[in-house]
């Protein structure tokens, strides 16, 4: 979601000054209103890549995304891009009536796909139905790489954090996103002409607001909380359902969050001969 313009706080986009300090691609390229696909991601990543590779730099693909980042590992499933008026109807029916339908046609026609996509996950829910339409045939039934794509050599690390501990850590940047101005960045991209239909707009930080007017019996301190609470609780469920498609990359060597020294020993290691 780091892509969309004006959505800073909310994504925890890096700050200005960060990224003066280290280039940083793939944000800011993208309005909230348009789409964006795991397609599109893993095209312009290889294109990030190979700018650092020529300027002499090693790229870092650095992400909390798994399907983002296992598609750039492993390479894209060999299912079709869907039909474009397909997708405007798959997208048009999530807004007018909600997942439950989509989940039930994904449900008859590609049971194995509907039990891997999470409740919330609306975009792999949509593709699946995408493909399923087009094609006639279930998503899953599409080959899906297991090993990391030779173009690039990987080094794989996935940083380790106690369960505890991350909910904490979550539950402390929610508060810091709207004590920054989260409200305030959602308003003005309400003002801007984006709302709920938009694909930036789904994501969590946005649609909590956008899903949750006051209720009769409580200003807006107290429908602030009650937001603040629902961006904490959607910030855990997804971090879990992250760690479990982390889980199934293969090759991935697990380090505790903060071990810089394990860090330096793994890649001085790893690139001896380079």
């Amino acid at each position: 979601m780091q892509v969309y313009r004006g959505m800073d706080l909310g994504t925890a986009k890096p700050t200005l000054a960060s990224r003066e300090r280290l280039p940083h691609a793939l944000v800011d390229v993208r309005d909230p209103s348009e789409g964006f696909s795991v397609g599109e991601f893993v095209r312009l990543a290889d294109e990030a890549c190979e700018s650092a590779l020529d300027a002499g730099r090693l790229p870092v693909v650095s992400g909390g995304t798994g399907f983002y980042i296992r598609n750039f590992v492993l390479g894209l499933s060999a299912a079709p891009e869907s039909d474009p008026a397909v997708r405007e109807a798959v997208s048009r029916q999530l807004a007018e009536e909600g997942p439950a339908a989509l989940r039930a046609e994904l449900e008859a026609g590609d049971p194995v796909s509907a039990a891997r996509i999470a409740g919330a996950d609306h975009y792999r829910l949509s593709r699946a139905v995408e493909v399923l339409r087009s094609t006639g045939r279930p998503l899953s039934s599409f080959e899906r790489p297991a090993a990391p794509r030779a173009r690039w050599d990987f080094v794989l690390v996935e940083l380790t954090v106690p369960r505890g501990e991350l909910y904490a850590r979550i539950d402390e940047r929610a508060e810091a996103m709207f004590a920054a101005g989260l409200p305030a960045e959602l308003e003005a991209l309400v003002r801007a002409g984006y709302g709920p239909g938009d694909p930036g707009l789904k994501a969590i930080g946005y649609r909590e607001f956008l899903e949750n007017p006051p209720l009769p019996e409580e200003n807006e301190a107290a429908r602030l909380a009650r937001v603040l609470e629902l961006v904490k609780r959607n910030s855990r469920r997804y971090a879990k359902r992250q760690l479990t498609f982390f889980s199934g990359l293969p090759g991935a060597i697990r380090l505790p969050s903060g071990d810089e020294e394990g860090f330096r020993a793994l890649l001085r290691e790893r690139f001896a001969d380079a």
